[in-house]
């Protein structure tokens, strides 16, 4: 008996923004495209327990604790006096519920059917979906994209009890605020919510088994977060081994391998994800994944190994950043539909909302040591700059790599406030080929933190060799 055809020229699971882009692309083009989400409402991780989330609470701490106004009132200057859990959930909320609308409202522009349940496959053309009313359908697509994300990592040893040892998701979903804290795992989320919570005045411990912490990014940026981090009162702790946790009821109690201990009110569990891939069916369509649950891919097309069935966002791995899921979702779409586009820029930031925030672009000094790249440095303090002064800025520092063969910029790394926004002007730079005469030729406005990229640029420009095409111009004159 021949099978029907097709429901779908491309089903997607998964609603996250790589499954979101996709979708829409693949609606633009006119095709047939159904999102499956497990979750109650589309969105996925990002939305509901990870990216929005995190920067949501980020901005309502330092909203209410007057946190860029301490420099001129003092370190006790406070919006409100007393700050709850609900203060931060309230807003949180808020932002969840605009996200969900704007993405049902792209969707139903674009004609993308969606469908709440859990995906499995049965092959490489066809699902079952099981829905929260206990149906179960099956739907049959041409092309799928699996953008499940990833899930908490949850290891047997760690005594999860959603009061007082969490996982991330559940450390949303506090009904009060702690004393005090304890982060185990120095990665992106753990510094974020670390650095967040010890802005409204909480005593935060930060502890990571390895000697350093972050490693894709420049080591002297990293040297120079640590050091605002422990003035801004988190306790760093690194090379510090996990060896017991013991949950006292009204306390936690962490033993490390060095002997210390450390107690708090709450520990926040943050040392790595998972792909989201066990309830998938894989096994029934040959498809295998790492030790982590994460697929490989060609990274140019995000195929699978399984031609019809492509794969991005986090459940892929590196980079785990929801700002390069989103073009992976759409590369993929248009590959799927056999449609050509643009290739994906190869310089992409990384953008950590830590209090102070920390971006990078390009490549870092130890990359450049590595392949052998002679290059020159350039460095602004913010406080060099009269928006710094302004704005009450005693830290931050833009760092600039430069090539002293080709004087085009190899990598930018950034920390203070507004990093992540500020990255964009080296990326589009390096992006072009820009120079770093760029940076010492053009006028920027005045008194603006993006002035860093000249002063910057000049203290790069200055210890650099004139240029011989500017020794015989000035000859000539």
């Amino acid at each position: 008996m021949a099978k029907k055809p097709f429901d779908y020229d491309l089903i997607i699971i998964g609603s996250g923004p790589s499954g979101r882009t996709a979708a829409i692309q693949a609606g633009k083009l006119k095709r047939k495209v159904l999102v499956v989400d497990r979750k109650n409402r589309l969105g996925g991780v990002s939305v509901h327990t990870g990216t929005i989330p995190s920067k949501t609470l980020r901005e309502t701490v330092l909203n209410l604790t007057g946190w860029r106004e301490r420099s001129f009132y003092g370190r006790s200057y406070r919006v409100k006096d007393e700050i709850v859990a609900e203060d931060l959930r309230s807003r949180l909320h808020m932002t969840l519920d605009y996200e969900v609308d704007v993405l049902e409202h792209q969707f139903n522009r674009n004609y993308v059917d969606t469908l709440l349940g859990a995906a499995k496959f049965i092959d490489n053309h066809t699902i079952e979906v099981a829905t929260d009313a206990g149906e179960a359908q099956r739907i049959r697509g041409d092309k799928f994209l699996i953008s499940t994300g990833t899930k908490t990592f949850r290891p047997d040893w760690v005594p999860f009890n959603g009061r007082t040892v969490v996982d991330t998701d559940e450390f949303l979903e506090l009904s009060q605020l702690p004393r005090s804290l304890t982060v185990i795992g120095a990665g992106v989320i753990g510094v974020e919510y670390a650095t967040m919570f010890s802005a409204l005045d909480i005593r935060v411990t930060l502890i990571e088994p390895r000697d350093s912490f972050l490693d894709f990014i420049d080591k002297a940026t990293i040297e120079e977060f640590a050091h605002q981090i422990r003035e801004n009162g988190v306790d760093l702790r690194l090379g510090s081994a996990v060896e017991s946790i013991q949950d006292g009821g009204e306390y936690v109690e962490v033993a490390t391998a060095n002997g210390r201990r450390v107690r708090s009110e709450l520990l926040l569990f943050a040392a790595g994800r998972m792909g989201a891939t066990d309830q998938l069916g894989l096994e029934n369509i040959g498809l295998n994944t790492d030790h982590r649950g994460r697929l490989e891919v060609n990274r140019k097309t995000y195929q699978t190994t399984i031609d019809n069935i492509y794969a991005t966002g986090d459940v892929i791995g590196h980079p785990s950043l929801a700002s390069t899921s989103l073009q992976q979702g759409r590369v993929a779409a248009c590959h799927a539909m056999d449609t050509p586009t643009l290739e994906e820029s190869p310089w992409f930031p990384y953008g950590i909302y830590s209090v102070p925030e920390i971006s990078t672009c390009g490549m870092s000094e130890e990359e450049l040591h590595e392949r052998g790249i002679p290059y020159e440095v350039g460095v602004a303090r913010f406080r060099e700059t009269s928006r710094g002064n302004i704005m009450g800025l005693e830290y931050g520092m833009l760092k600039m790599l430069v090539s002293l063969k080709t004087r085009r910029i190899l990598g930018v790394q950034i920390v203070g406030e507004g990093a992540t926004e500020l990255i964009h002007i080296g990326q589009a730079v390096m992006n072009l080929k820009g120079t770093v005469d760029y940076f010492v030729q053009n006028t920027f406005n005045y008194p603006t933190l993006a002035e860093a990229y000249k002063i910057a640029g000049l203290d790069a420009f200055n210890r650099m060799p004139i240029p011989e095409e500017f020794k015989v111009k000035k000859a000539k004159e």
